[in-house]
């Protein structure tokens, strides 16, 4: 199951689980778009991976099965 980390690695902007704006990686990094496509380039930093768009969970199923509040940072890598 998805984590769905609630922020981007880079700018730390919130990405709620709704969030249309949120991109990974195959291991779940999470980016803005804006930081993936302007910074990024629409690949991971820490994996050299593309990332695409995260699934959003849908709300009725978040009770159960929650989204995660660890926050990564990691601007030295944008």
């Amino acid at each position: 199951m998805l984590e769905l980390r609630p922020n981007c690695e880079c700018c730390d902007t919130d990405l709620p689980p709704s969030a249309e704006n949120a991109l990974i990686c195959s291991f779940e990094c999470t980016f803005c778009a804006t930081c993936a496509e302007q910074k990024l380039l629409g690949f991971c930093p820490n994996c050299g991976g593309e990332l695409l768009r995260r699934p959003r969970r849908p709300a009725n199923k978040l009770q159960n099965a929650p989204a995660s509040t660890r926050r990564v940072v990691a601007a030295q890598t944008c």
